[in-house]
């Protein structure tokens, strides 16, 4: 009897050694709300143990409920997120520090309204008081971080654009407005790198493809701008911006070969910003220059000398176009009144400009000479 017993004995504590521990385990359940008290389905609730790192991650049910059996006693820090991509983004909804997970059923419900409610309580404000705070605090962190990532994709664009790489450029800025649409910067710039690869087609209809795609770009940048009251700090900047966006598109429309429109474009950048308005009248008239339409041209650039009159350039071009008109009586090439005097003046205000020989020739080629006190010191009189 007494071997018998001893076997089983030995039988017993060898089943003792192979069995596995068994650790003190807890559970833990909850409801989780939002701010207007009603339950949040698909919400992901974090258990994080503070003593060893171990995390519980469970989802709520239609209800709003969690649940979970097995889990470790201890200190917990304890998240709430809306979802999986908040989550992700490390945007918590609510929170609750040093959760003590007992060895029973522990409750922990989220509710927000409830944390709005104290907060509120606290800070001397009513409940509605304190969710529109958060709510315009959530708003600005958001735009926040929009901002930040259109930022980066502009810089990226540039660096792109900088070296040569207008396609990647491209790609960059539609992310871009994929991302938000209603940014009148991101829409210009891509109007810029539009029209900017245009030059590099050797394709005839590719080239007008991105040419057409750059007056697009433009135009919407344009009607978004138009839509935003002006900065009561610095009311003028819109419209500087405004029409810078107006010469832009107008250059676009002016490589389309759409001479009208670019004309018509240029004009409402002057109207835009009649500070610029002399650089703008100059752009038309070179725009007519090269469509061959002298006496509109002509029209344009005395619009910038009347806007500018010591902008040099500008009586070239029009004295260029004067010459444009002249006529051939025998041998003689007899150009409009007011020719010679628009060189002249061109070499008065640059005598050693880079139009200056050009200038010159043209006052040869019309038998005038060159009359200019501008640059040319006078001579001391012999003694």
């Amino acid at each position: 009897m007494k071997k018998h017993f001893a076997i089983l004995l030995f039988a017993i504590l060898a089943l003792g050694i192979g069995a596995p521990r068994l650790f003190a385990q807890g559970t833990i359940k909850g409801v989780c709300k939002d701010a207007d008290g009603k339950p949040i389905a698909g919400a992901i609730v974090v258990y994080a143990n503070l003593d060893n790192g171990q995390k519980f991650t469970l989802t709520t049910n239609k209800k709003g409920e969690y649940f979970s059996l097995g889990v470790t006693p201890g200190k917990y820090n304890v998240f709430l997120y809306k979802s999986t991509d908040d989550q992700k983004a490390n945007k918590e909804a609510d929170h609750v520090n040093n959760f003590q997970v007992q060895m029973e059923e522990n409750t922990l419900d989220l509710d927000m309204k409830k944390e709005i409610e104290q907060a509120a309580k606290g800070a001397g404000m009513t409940a509605e008081q304190m969710k529109e705070k958060q709510g315009e605090n959530e708003k600005i962190t958001k735009e926040n971080m929009t901002i930040k990532s259109l930022n980066e994709k502009l810089n990226t664009a540039k660096a792109s654009a900088d070296s040569g790489d207008f396609d990647t450029a491209i790609a960059t800025l539609t992310e871009a407005t994929q991302i938000d649409p209603n940014r009148d910067l991101l829409w210009f710039k891509l109007g810029d790198y539009d029209r900017l690869s245009a030059n590099k087609q050797t394709d005839s209809a590719e080239k007008q493809k991105r040419l057409a795609s750059a007056a697009d770009a433009y135009q919407k940048a344009i009607d978004l701008k138009k839509a935003v009251p002006p900065d009561p700090k610095d009311p003028n900047a819109a419209a500087k911006t405004l029409a810078a966006y107006y010469n832009n598109l107008a250059e676009a429309y002016a490589k389309e070969n759409k001479t009208d429109d670019a004309v018509k474009t240029y004009a409402l950048a002057a109207q835009s910003d009649p500070t610029a308005s002399a650089q703008y009248y100059f752009n038309t008239g070179a725009v007519l220059t090269n469509a061959g339409k002298v006496d509109d041209a002509l029209v344009a650039f005395d619009k910038v000398i009347a806007a500018d009159p010591n902008r040099a350039d500008a009586y070239y071009w029009k004295g260029v176009n004067m010459i444009g008109k002249a006529t051939l009586q025998g041998d003689k090439m007899v150009a409009p009144p007011g020719t010679a005097e628009a060189f002249q003046k061109y070499l008065e205000l640059q005598p050693t400009g880079t139009y200056a020989d050009p200038a010159k020739q043209m006052l040869a080629s019309i038998g005038a000479s060159v009359e200019t006190k501008f640059g040319n010191k006078k001579q001391p009189p012999k003694k």
